[in-house]
């Protein structure tokens, strides 16, 4: 058996190049990974301007100490700017966003200004008060988000704010996803004595989509190896990635390792980790293929670490794998050596350090230990069992 790392080296050494890149307007951009940097045609904020509702004044009119009496001459609302200069005693009262008049430095918040009329008392404030410099935010010419970042809420606005209204993106990799075996039965369907409802597909979806990739949904394949062949062939001609689940076991009805030893070619199938053991990866053309286990924790589990880290780098990311640090586990925890388990945990803030312990009962099978966790916990492979208290190997969902 391959060890998950060297597994996961194997798999991303394959994957030569990310998908080609598209323009795409910026009302389609979140979630869609970078092709090229980012850069700020100009300072933001392209002008110094106030931070607060309130009065624009020189610096040098600040007093010492006391009160000084200044003569309101204009108002100035955001978006306007205030022609000519602010004299010696004069002040222009401002708004939230405005530029800084000439001649003004700093802005008394209204709140502690007395008014009368066209004239204000103020007191003594720091120089420079309240005032947003310009390009402070951003310097024009900086790069202000890498190539390979996934864009987020806050990415997208600070490009529009740059006058950006379309990105060059990398085009999001299509993924067929397909279940296949007798045993599953597709939900709102009659369920056949002896079968369940297929849960892997519509967790694999979620997780493609997570990962920021297109799902070109096969349905449910069942076991005849005509058929399932042709499936498979067919989404490897519109795919840049096939995943199944089930089959790839070593029963009489599984039959996804050996029509994709025919098809194409198989890299490895079993990894020395638990739950997943058995894993198909390969390629059907110039589709990359994942045959992932059949049981729902095992399926996520290694779409987790094997299928979303090559997404990610066809996708273009930079990042390809979650971080991980150490926590505390509250309970005792069997393993055995030779194998990298995983195990799904409530990690918790308690007392100034990270807590973990498990969602209970670890079977492959049991889906809602991954519905009741919020992490994995990862015991690698020369670790033996775990006592109360010891340090292990956290990884947040």
């Amino acid at each position: 058996m391959i060890s998950v790392r060297d597994g996961q080296n194997r798999i991303l050494a394959e994957i030569a190049a990310p998908t080609p890149p598209e323009v795409v307007p910026l009302t389609r951009a979140y979630g869609r990974v970078l092709a090229d940097d980012v850069r700020a045609p100009f300072d933001v904020p392209p002008a110094d301007n106030s931070a607060v509702d309130g009065y624009a004044v020189a610096s040098a009119d600040i007093p010492a100490e006391g009160r000084a009496t200044l003569a309101v001459v204009a108002d100035l609302p955001a978006g306007s700017i205030h022609e000519g200069t602010v004299a010696r005693g004069q002040t222009v009262r401002i708004m939230t966003g405005a530029p800084m008049p000439r001649g003004t430095g700093t802005v008394y918040p209204q709140e502690v200004v007395e008014r009368d009329g066209d004239t204000i008392r103020v007191g003594p404030i720091a120089k420079g008060a309240n005032v947003r410099l310009r390009g402070e935010d951003v310097e024009a010419g900086a790069a202000v988000l890498q190539a390979g970042t996934p864009l987020r809420a806050q990415d997208v606005g600070l490009i529009a704010s740059l006058g950006q209204w379309q990105v060059l993106v990398h085009a999001r990799p299509r993924v067929a996803l397909a279940s296949t075996g007798d045993e599953v039965a597709e939900p709102g369907e009659p369920r056949a004595p002896g079968q369940i409802y297929d849960a892997n597909r519509f967790t694999l979806r979620g997780l493609v989509e997570q990962a920021g990739a297109e799902v070109l949904d096969l349905g449910i394949v069942p076991d005849v190896r005509d058929e399932l062949s042709a499936r498979l062939l067919d989404a490897s001609r519109m795919a840049d990635v096939v995943v199944t689940s089930g089959g790839v076991s070593v029963g009489d009805y599984d039959l996804v390792k050996d029509v994709l030893a025919e098809l194409g070619g198989i890299d490895f199938w079993q990894v020395a980790m638990q739950p997943g053991r058995p894993l198909a990866v390969g390629r059907i053309g110039t589709a990359h293929f994942f045959g992932l286990p059949g049981n729902p924790v095992a399926s996520m589990l290694a779409f987790m670490l094997f299928v979303r880290p090559a997404l990610f780098k066809l996708a273009g990311r930079r990042a390809l794998f979650a971080e991980a640090f150490e926590a505390r586990t509250t309970e005792p925890l069997a393993k055995k050596r030779g194998r990298r388990e995983y195990k799904r945990g409530v990690l918790a803030w308690r007392g100034g350090a990270w807590e973990v312990h498990t969602t209970g009962p670890q079977g492959s099978g049991i889906l809602s230990s991954m519905v009741a966790g919020n992490c994995l916990i990862v015991l690698d492979e020369d670790r033996g069992d775990v006592a109360a208290g010891e340090s292990v190997l956290v990884e947040p969902f």
